[in-house]
């Protein structure tokens, strides 16, 4: 028996449980979640030079466990966005996401991705969107997972350009692009409100607002990123040193959605078990819980829920109410929401293990369930 009367999860029970779980994701990316063997073939169909074997291509898609920082991160994403330059190949690796994430028990998954990025061979912006919407689409319809969509700005392009892509982007909002996104290299583009333009236009084209921060300079670029009003910020890890953006991020109501397997790799937090996502749980703070990237991270959901509770020291009870708390922040229709929580709060019912148990907290490693009721 445990502290607190509870009883000892085994780690082959704890990813049983994970895997169960309704999960929702909100911090992923299309680009960096390219199943290889879809790479390899469409490096092939494209002509374009790539490794031909599966393992070959995995060195290439996914990342060093522990990059020198974000911009060596980000060299991972440089051959899928080079293959995802076509309508077909856009829609497949889009209902292919989503078909792995259901595969997951994701019930509910926002999937971002930047447009912009995809206009080599001759595609609009729009073009773009509406064809990983086809994809998207299709694959929810048959995996019954719900989905919806955030074009992401890239720090390092041109102003104009992004409030002209934002501006023709309204005629999508109704079919499930929900939210702009900014996010890049922030050491070389540091400063968000350069785009502040295309923020204001989104949020007046009823686009919720989300953008990237702290993958790089600390807590100060967290405390830049609140002066573009966003609902959400993508990582915000940093912002677990300083106590008053803390509270600052508690009053406005902003939540960080988490990717701590990522946030290693960027060189953001030394280890797993440095990483604040407990400590910010308990501090009050919205936080919610993603891979970012499938597989650049190389890792599924149910795996980082499986690490949040062995290695950041989060307890199974806390995990649940992340995972169940993210409903709250998910840019969806509010019925979906209340059609979600209906759906989670019938699984919990029968799960003994997501009741919070009277164990202490700053167990380092907390694994501890309370026993069935």
């Amino acid at each position: 028996m445990a502290d607190g009367g509870g009883t000892r999860l085994d780690g082959d029970a704890l990813r049983r449980l994970t895997a169960a779980m309704p999960k929702v994701e909100l911090h992923l990316h299309l680009d960096g979640s390219l199943r290889p063997a879809t790479a390899i073939e469409l490096a092939g169909t494209r002509r374009i030079d790539a490794p031909s074997t599966e393992e070959s291509m995995r060195r290439v898609l996914v990342a060093p466990r522990r990059c020198e920082d974000q911009a060596d991160l980000l060299r991972a994403f440089d051959l899928p966005i080079a293959l995802l330059q076509d309508a077909e190949a856009l829609e497949r690796s889009a209902a292919e996401l989503v078909e792995d994430k259901a595969a997951e028990g994701v019930r509910y998954v926002e999937i971002r991705w930047g447009p912009l990025l995809h206009t080599r061979g001759g595609l609009g912006g729009g073009d773009v969107v509406a064809a990983v919407l086809r994809g998207s689409r299709e694959a929810a319809r048959r995996t019954g997972t719900d989905v919806r969509l955030i074009a992401t700005l890239l720090r390092s392009h041109d102003p104009e350009a992004n409030l002209a892509f934002v501006v023709d982007a309204e005629r999508y909002r109704g079919d499930g692009l929900v939210a702009i996104d900014l996010a890049g290299p922030e050491a070389s583009f540091p400063d968000p409100l350069v785009h502040v333009r295309a923020f204001d236009a989104a949020r007046a084209g009823g686009f919720h607002i989300t953008l990237h921060a702290g993958e790089w300079g600390g807590a100060p670029q967290v405390r830049r990123a609140l002066e573009v009003n966003p609902e959400r910020i993508a990582h915000g890890t940093p912002a677990g040193d300083d106590p008053a953006l803390l509270a600052e991020i508690r009053a406005r109501d902003v939540w960080l959605d988490l990717c701590p397997t990522s946030n290693v790799q960027a060189g953001i937090v030394e280890d797993l078990a440095r990483h604040p996502i407990a400590r910010l749980h308990r501090d009050g703070v919205p936080v919610t819980l993603s891979t970012d990237s499938r597989t650049v991270s190389d890792v599924t959901l149910s795996e980082e829920y499986v690490r949040g509770v062995e290695a950041c020291g989060l307890t199974v009870p806390e995990l649940w109410a992340i995972d169940r708390g993210a409903i709250d922040a998910a840019f969806a229709e509010d019925d979906v929401k209340a059609r979600l929580r209906a759906e989670f709060d019938a699984w919990a019912a029968g799960v003994p293990e997501t009741r919070a148990a009277a164990i202490p907290v700053d167990a380092p490693h907390q694994t501890d369930i309370p026993p069935p009721a």
